[in-house]
């Protein structure tokens, strides 16, 4: 097929893009920094600079390109994450899931673009009652932490707006597997080493993981297999913190993580960092695997993180500055 990947560049993109070339499909590589344009030509896709908040542009570069399906994978997650305001933290990732989706959807309905795979987040959105493992049709979360309404709320829109138009939504795990991505590093990696992520609480909030060389194998068989509807995209082990963080800590070489009392985090960091911490539910992938054929290469996160991270040099990732993708 010919292919139209939104977010070429990014964390799945660089993964996505040469697994979508090697496979035999024609890729067309949208990204919005003029940096990357030969970064991902050298992948082998035609490059394309394309701000997904023009819609006027949109609709141009997709009815110029005529493809056969169109991925939407942009975010915009280059750097830290302010836990007390994490709606300021993700602003403009939220309208790359709402006017940016829009504006790709319109596109694809001119054109008669029947296949559409948007990218979404499974963890933190379940209700945090019951099992602490979810599917696809458990119910999400209804009071969402203040800090973090507008992100439920602009991925909810895409959930909706991708499935309602006959779509692929794919609720990945938390991504892992890039030590020189920045908002890896600054969000996971550079906290668990400078002891700057405890454990709250008993800490039984659940988290879901997927490398991203197994996320982008899952979104080439949704593509592949022409499906319908939400999928959860992570790994075999959902896990508590007190399990993944101890684990993480270790991989990295660093000490183990502090433990806090809820009130002191509460305090220290706000609600949201309590409700992480101690009620967070993960995800279930039962039904990607069943449905895709997907097989993982890091079916757990305990075979990825030794991979992704065991040869990093501590103080030089602590000492070097952030990188932006």
């Amino acid at each position: 097929m010919r292919v139209f990947v939104a977010g070429a560049s990014g964390a799945i993109g660089k993964r996505l893009v040469p697994l979508l070339v090697e496979r035999g499909h024609e890729v067309v590589g949208a990204f919005k920094s003029p940096s990357n344009l030969e970064k991902v030509r050298a992948w082998g896709a035609e490059p394309m600079v394309l701000d997904l908040l023009n819609e006027a542009a949109v609709r141009k570069a997709v009815l110029e390109t005529k493809p056969d399906a169109i991925l939407h994978e942009a975010t915009a997650l280059g750097g830290g994450v302010d836990f007390k305001h994490m709606d300021r933290s993700f602003a403009q990732t939220n309208l790359l899931r709402t006017k940016g989706t829009d504006a790709l959807l319109a596109a694809a309905r001119d054109l008669g673009v029947r296949r559409f795979i948007a990218q979404s987040f499974a963890s933190y959105r379940y209700a945090r009652v019951g099992s602490w493992v979810k599917n696809e049709d458990d119910p999400l979360d209804p009071d969402p932490p203040e800090a973090m309404m507008e992100i439920y709320s602009a991925m909810e829109y895409l959930d909706q707006a991708v499935k309602g138009a006959g779509g692929v939504a794919l609720r990945y795990g938390g991504f892992y597997g890039d030590p020189t991505n920045g908002a890896e590093r600054a969000g996971m990696l550079e906290p668990v080493m400078k002891r700057m992520f405890p454990i709250v609480g008993n800490g039984g909030g659940y988290a879901s993981f997927v490398h991203l060389e197994d996320a982008a194998t899952a979104t080439v068989l949704a593509l592949e297999h022409d499906v319908r509807g939400i999928y959860n995209i992570v790994d075999d082990e959902p896990a508590p913190v007190r399990e993944w963080l101890p684990y993480l800590a270790n991989v990295l070489g660093a000490k183990p993580p502090r433990h806090f009392p809820a009130w002191m985090a509460r305090l220290a960091a706000g609600e949201l960092a309590v409700m992480m911490g101690t009620e967070l539910r993960g995800a279930s992938n039962a039904k990607a695997k069943r449905e895709l054929g997907w097989t993982l290469r890091y079916p757990s996160w305990r075979q990825g993180f030794a991979a992704a991270y065991s040869s990093i040099s501590l103080q030089a990732l602590v000492s070097s500055p952030t990188s932006r993708s």
